[in-house]
């Protein structure tokens, strides 16, 4: 993943009939990652989003795109961008290649045959991509809309709830396919989504919003994961001669046979051959950190 910033929302707010929507939301967004944007119905993500494709004015703020302010350099931000805000545009009485033809034609950018062909093979249609487009399943759908919005070599990728009416196995096959995407392709990818296991499973960061301001932004699957700290627990034979050990990692939490500290992921090992050389035996170790739900839960009181 590149530390290159590719999104940069600068106290972005909105305002509608009088009402504030969002109020001064800033965040970041780097190349090759997938980035989750999460946060309560009604919390302002549709907004923020059509905001960042240009499709509504913002009343504050500046958001750049790959360098580019939308507001004194649209045409070139919005060169940078692929996004599916709704429901994939797609003609179902045409096949899947000719509606990428048609979206084609009509990108600013020149589209090659090779580049077309590139693209399905990316989203996995190539067994469909002449079939027509009212055969698919929905899942089918949402992967040739991803493919047009990727004719033009975007840098980012916008999706507003990608996941909404798949089943089980299409979100798992499009959780798959945007992971790809990312790290092929090198893009960004925004998703915009209520499904908080999904997002754990899929993103890297996420940064979650309530009643249009930042709350909190969460590190997942990036570099400085193991540098995260969680509560740990030692199931033991000696849990008070483990708990002494462990007091210069600080507070340790006795219960019967065990013991509880907070560690980073790289400290587990440490403390693992800590209790090796003092003879102490270890019978089982597990994580203790929330889940994203948890956290989504706590920061937002309980609003989904």
């Amino acid at each position: 993943m590149s530390n290159e910033t590719v999104i940069q929302l600068n106290n972005v707010s909105k305002t509608i009939k009088g009402r504030p929507i969002i109020k001064q939301l800033s965040f970041t967004v780097r190349r090759g990652e997938v980035y989750g944007f999460l946060g309560p119905n009604g919390s302002g993500k549709t907004t923020t989003i059509r905001m960042m494709v240009g499709l509504i004015s913002i009343t504050e703020g500046d958001i750049y795109i790959a360098g580019h302010n939308i507001k004194t350099e649209r045409s070139q931000a919005m060169s940078h961008v692929g996004a599916i805000v709704e429901t994939p545009d797609l003609y179902g009485y045409m096949s899947g290649w000719k509606n990428l033809i048609h979206f084609a034609r009509m990108s600013q950018t020149a589209v090659s045959q090779e580049r077309m062909l590139e693209i399905v093979r990316l989203v996995d249609l190539e067994d469909a991509i002449y079939r027509k487009v009212k055969t698919y399943s929905l899942g089918m759908k949402q992967r040739l809309g991803i493919a047009q919005a990727l004719l033009h070599q975007p840098s980012i990728l916008l999706l507003d709830e990608p996941t909404n009416g798949l089943d089980p196995s299409g979100i798992r096959q499009l959780r798959d396919y945007l992971r790809k995407l990312a790290k092929e392709e090198n893009i960004a990818i925004v998703v915009s989504s209520h499904l908080l296991s999904e997002v754990e499973l899929l993103c890297d960061r996420v940064v979650i919003i309530k009643d249009g301001q930042f709350v909190d932004e969460r590190e997942l699957h990036g570099e400085t994961e193991g540098m995260m700290i969680y509560p740990v627990l030692f199931e033991v034979n000696d849990a008070q001669k483990a708990a002494a050990l462990l007091e210069s990692y600080g507070e340790v939490k006795k219960k019967d046979n065990s013991v509880t500290v907070e560690l980073s992921r790289e400290s587990i090992p440490e403390v693992v051959a800590l209790f090796g050389r003092e003879d102490i035996l270890l019978y089982q170790i597990r994580t203790l950190s929330p889940t994203l739900e948890d956290m989504f839960l706590s920061l937002t009181k309980g609003e989904r």
